[in-house]
């Protein structure tokens, strides 16, 4: 295969995603769309949330629609088009992939493709189904990718270069064990807002749905607020409202009252609405259905300290505070180019 092959490939399986997301949004009934397709995709859903609850249809569904918005044409010729491509002999590049949000290793999967390599995938134990059936739905329409694409649940062999995800403690241990290959090790990362104080009640809703896609478990979901001193957090709690059903989700529920619980008898002061537990707390990384935040008083201080975090941070989502921010509400739905960690897998992946 080479490129314009390989583009065509990813183009017509974003299609593929693209009817499968109106078909639900219309509510057609499956045997009327009739498309060979749909049944493995609603197959692997419902697989996906029995595996692992945190994969509710909604978050899988958006997941789904975010790749379908990109897997097309246009877009994947405008990403590569910032990079020289040339045909050369294929090398094994070895993923091992994080688990914590629906088809999070996706990006590498279509790096490593699309730059013309064979994958030899380790997938996490949370997230083993879906990647699976996009596979399946992959190899129906360009067969060619079945002798590219490998998975495996052993110790990883035969490989020439290395893309892993893990945590910070993993991360190192990946870092010794494959220092003899060219490699790309990712570590924890966690994203935050900063405030002025005078947002919009629509633009505090838009950071609620960074805040809880995917009940907040992915590194671009924002854990932590920076916010004025003697900022009013009552616009906040109002705008963030129409996520309250969240809390009837029993594994977010658990971990609101075990969190709360612990908050409350460690005698922390803290920020409740029922669904949502701030706490004022300088780290990065907030638990699930908790939110921590800071005061700041000084707008290049706050810019000096956070680009003293910088390794630590995927996202920093304002508005005219920095160049590299995120819009409100934009935090889930990265382009092609956006990778995680900043390090460009392309770039890398043309290098080896």
């Amino acid at each position: 295969m080479n490129l314009h092959d390989r583009i065509n490939a990813f183009s017509k399986l974003g299609n593929v995603l693209h009817r499968f997301i109106l078909q639900h949004e219309q509510d057609l009934d499956q045997a009327q769309t009739a498309d060979q397709y749909f049944s493995l995709l609603s197959n692997g859903i419902q697989k996906a949330y029995h595996h692992n609850n945190w994969f509710t249809e909604a978050n899988v569904l958006y997941s789904i629609r975010s790749w379908a918005k990109l897997l097309n044409e246009n877009s994947l010729n405008e990403w590569l088009n910032h990079y020289t491509i040339k045909e050369k002999p294929p090398k094994s590049v070895a993923v091992i992939m994080a688990g914590n949000i629906p088809l999070v290793g996706f990006h590498d999967f279509l790096c490593v493709l699309i730059t013309g390599h064979r994958i030899l995938i380790k997938e996490s134990s949370n997230d083993n189904v879906l990647l699976k059936t996009l596979c399946d739905i992959l190899f129906k329409i360009e067969p060619r990718f079945e002798h590219l694409i490998r998975f495996t649940n052993e110790q990883l062999k035969n490989y020439d270069a290395v893309i892993a995800t893990g945590s910070n403690n993993t991360a190192r241990y990946f870092e010794y064990y494959f220092s003899k290959y060219p490699h790309v090790i990712r570590k924890n990362r966690n994203s935050v807002a900063v405030l002025r104080g005078n947002e919009s009640l629509e633009t505090l809703e838009a950071l609620s749905d960074d805040i809880f896609r995917y009940y907040g478990l992915g590194c671009r979901n924002v854990s932590k607020l920076y916010v004025p001193e003697d900022y009013d957090f009552n616009l906040f709690f109002n705008a963030i409202y129409k996520w309250h059903p969240v809390i009837h989700e029993h594994k977010y529920a658990n971990n609101y009252d075990y969190n709360k619980a612990v908050y409350l008898m460690s005698e922390y002061d803290i920020l409740d609405n029922g669904f949502l537990v701030l706490k004022q707390d300088p780290q990065l990384s907030s638990p699930i259905a908790s939110l921590n935040y800071e005061y700041y008083n000084n707008k290049e201080q706050l810019k000096a300290k956070i680009t003293h975090l910088s390794e630590d941070i995927q996202c920093v989502v304002s508005e005219g505070f920095i160049t590299s921010e995120i819009p409100f509400g934009e935090t889930q739905s990265p382009g092609l180019s956006a990778y995680a960690d900043d390090l460009d897998t392309v770039e890398f992946l043309l290098t080896i």
